[in-house]
């Protein structure tokens, strides 16, 4: 059989607003995974997790700073159905590689709680989105900088300027407020929307991602949501098989960038065994093909939405309960299939990004081709990973 070279499909920019794209991975190609997916296979299987995007798509042609052309959004991840300020879920980060612009992440090391919303988007917007978030909080606790405590926003973001006027922080209040009102639990639009309308994954255009695992006998729900920006096109992995080594002659080889990974779950874990899920993310990342360049901003977010805790006082939302780290499952360690539900998440989230993204047209004719379908298929059958 003819080795098959990967080469750009969808020449003309199509976008695709905040509309479920229904191809992804799973459609193309089969996975035998460890661990079964949740009804979505994506993070708003997780109860009470709600995502909203806004896509900004406007203008065409040469780059006019301030006025665009403008391909960037915000994407909005609610960590539960309550008010997070008043009802805190426990929380942890973990940085991969720093170079980055997050927001929120000390105050979430040195308490162990997340109090807003998750929103992601470009670079140079984070600070509106912040202020934006500011705005939210105040909003739905009016007591906030009078009454009772500040507020610490948690804002991430990836570098979108191949294809964005970056300088012109296109990013309004009322987009990201339309994003967090917004938000459902339904399907996740994946690909070119939100956060990711801009971005890139593999040299190929890339964008949101998310998948879901079921854990424990389905006791519990682990679930990832990646805004992606990284990777080099000859890195590419998808199931082990070297997909980036059947670049096209014209092979476009991005810069390093990054990647924002969030991390939902119901199982009853405390701050501490989070960070011990959220460092699992990078091996996840790693099946993909990418060694997480120097330079990159790679940063895992990793929450439960049990034992919350109530503000100003000392007692939790619901019984406290935590996982029992040396209990025996199925063979193996309880915590270790939660381990596991992360790397595949992750690893299926970025596949999923890649398969919904359509190519798109940005600043000065700056392209980011999608990832040709049938051509991967045919890759997939060389290597033996699909009939």
């Amino acid at each position: 059989m003819a080795i098959a070279r990967l080469r750009p499909r969808c020449p003309l920019f199509e976008p695709c607003g905040d509309r479920v794209l229904m191809t992804r991975f799973r459609d193309l190609i089969p996975i035998a995974n460890h661990l079964p997916t949740g009804p979505l296979n994506g993070i708003t299987d997780v109860p009470g997790v709600r995502v909203g995007h806004v896509t900004r798509n406007e203008g065409e042609g040469k780059l006019v700073p301030g006025r665009g052309p403008i391909r960037t959004g915000v994407t909005a991840v609610l960590p539960h159905s309550g008010n997070v300020f008043r009802e805190k879920a426990p929380a942890a980060v973990y940085t991969i590689n720093g170079y980055g612009k997050a927001t929120g992440f000390e105050q979430i090391r040195d308490l162990g709680v997340i109090e807003t919303p998750i929103c992601l988007t470009n670079t140079l917007n984070v600070g509106k989105v912040w202020d934006a978030v500011v705005s939210y909080s105040i909003r739905e606790n009016p007591d906030i900088a009078i009454r009772t405590s500040n507020v610490s926003p948690v804002v991430g973001e990836c570098n979108d300027n191949f294809l964005n006027d970056g300088q012109g922080r296109h990013i309004s209040e009322a987009d990201v407020l339309r994003a967090i009102d917004g938000a459902s639990t339904s399907h996740v639009a994946e690909g070119c929307v939100g956060a990711g309308t801009g971005t890139l994954c593999y040299g190929f255009k890339g964008g949101i991602g998310t998948a879901s695992r079921l854990v424990i006998d389905g006791a519990y729900t682990v679930a990832a949501l990646l805004q992606t920006n990284f990777g080099q096109r000859h890195e590419l992995q998808m199931l082990g098989a070297p997909i980036g080594q059947h670049v096209a002659e014209d092979n476009f080889d991005s810069p390093p960038g990054s990647v924002m990974v969030v991390i939902a779950t119901d199982a009853p874990l405390d701050a501490r065994q989070l960070e011990r899920m959220a460092k699992r993310a990078a091996f996840g990342l790693g099946r993909t093909g990418t060694i997480c360049h120097s330079g990159s901003g790679d940063f895992v977010i990793a929450y439960s939405t049990c034992n919350r805790r109530v503000h100003g006082a000392t007692e939790l939302v619901s019984e406290a309960r935590a996982i029992n780290e040396e209990a025996q499952f199925a063979g193996g360690l309880l915590i270790d299939q939660l381990f596991r539900a992360v790397v595949e998440c992750v690893e299926e989230s970025v596949y999923n990004a890649l398969i919904a993204a359509q190519t798109t047209v940005g600043r000065d004719g700056n392209t980011l081709y999608a990832l040709p379908h049938e051509q991967l298929q045919d890759l997939m059958r060389h290597y033996r990973r699909m009939k």
